[in-house]
C-alpha cells in the first residue's frame, strides 16, 4: 500500500560527532546515526549514561554543531548550524531548572512568546491556553523555582506549548523524580500525544514509558543498535548495550 505521509519530519543520515582529543583523533561521541522520525509519533530513544542519547538531542536541535553527517526536515537538508529550535523543536532538559526564567509560573510560560515579540493579546492568550492545558491554572502565581520536580516539567512544557511548538524533545524526563512526579509525567507525555505533538524521549528508564512509546530506538557507544516496534525491539537486546528489557520486572 502506498505510503501517503510524505517524508519523515526528520531524516538524519550519517550523524558524527567528534570531540578533539590526545588519542585517536579525539572521542566519537556519535558515529553515524541514521534515523527517521515520523510527524504526530512518539519515539523512545533509550541507551545506558555515555550512549550519546544527549548530544543527539542536542545537534538534532541546533545547541551543538555535527561533526559529519546529514539531517533532512521534511526533506529539505539542514545545514550544520541551523537552529532546528526555529523548525518548531521544544525542549525539556533534564534538569528543568535550567529553564525556569519567570519569577511566577505565568511570568515564566510568557517569557518565550515575550522574547518572540508576539502582540500582548496573543500571548495572553497563548499563556491561558498553556495554563488550562497543563493543570497550572491553580498556581499561576505560584513562585516557579518552588514548584515540585514534575510541576516543573510541567511548567517547561506548558512554556514550550505557549511557543507554539510541535515537536518536544525530553532528556530523562523521569530524572530525579519521585512517584507522584513521574506520574505527572506520563500523564504530560499522554495529553500531548492526544494533541497528535511530535515526541523524542531520550532515556535509561524505559520501564516508565514504554507503553506511550510508538518506536524504540537503542543507542549504544553512539550508534543505532536496533530500532522498530517496541516489542519487536526488546526481543533483540544485547546485555552490552546497557538497556534493561523492562519485561524482565514482571516475569514470574
Amino acid at each position: 500500500m502506498k505510503d501517503d505521509r510524505g517524508p519523515p519530519l526528520f531524516s538524519i543520515r550519517g550523524l558524527t560527532k567528534i570531540f578533539p582529543g590526545p588519542v585517536d583523533g579525539g572521542f566519537r561521541a556519535l558515529a553515524g546515526v541514521d534515523l527517521d522520525i515520523n510527524a504526530g509519533e512518539t519515539t523512545l530513544i533509550a541507551g545506558a549514561n555515555g550512549s550519546g542519547k544527549t548530544i543527539f538531542m542536542h545537534i538534532l536541535s541546533g545547541l551543538i554543531e555535527r561533526t559529519g553527517g546529514e539531517i533532512f526536515f521534511r526533506g529539505e537538508p539542514m545545514p550544520a548550524s541551523k537552529d532546528l529550535l526555529k523548525c518548531g523543536i521544544g525542549l525539556m532538559f533534564q534538569d528543568p531548572d535550567t529553564q525556569i526564567l519567570g519569577e511566577t509560573v505565568e511570568e515564566d510560560i510568557a517569557f518565550g512568546p515575550e522574547n518572540e515579540k508576539l502582540p500582548k493579546e496573543e500571548v495572553r492568550e497563548r499563556v491561558e491556553k498553556s495554563l488550562s492545558g497543563l493543570g497550572l491554572s491553580e498556581k499561576r502565581d505560584f513562585t516557579a523555582r518552588r514548584l515540585s520536580g514534575g510541576e516543573k516539567r510541567r511548567l517547561v512544557v506548558a512554556g514550550v506549548l505557549a511557543m507554539g511548538r510541535e515537536t518536544i524533545i525530553m532528556d530523562e524526563p523521569f530524572a530525579n523524580l519521585d512517584w507522584p512526579g513521574v506520574v505527572q509525567v506520563q500523564k504530560i507525555i499522554r495529553d500531548l500525544k492526544e494533541r497528535g505533538s511530535t515526541i523524542i524521549i531520550l532515556t535509561h528508564e524505559t520501564e516508565k514509558v514504554l507503553d506511550l512509546a510508538d518506536r524504540l530506538v537503542i543507542l549504544a557507544g553512539g550508534r543505532i543498535r536496533a530500532e522498530g516496534r517496541p516489542e519487536e525491539v526488546l526481543d533483540l537486546l544485547d546485555p552490552a548495550w546497557g538497556v534493561r528489557d523492562p519485561r524482565d520486572s514482571y516475569s514470574v
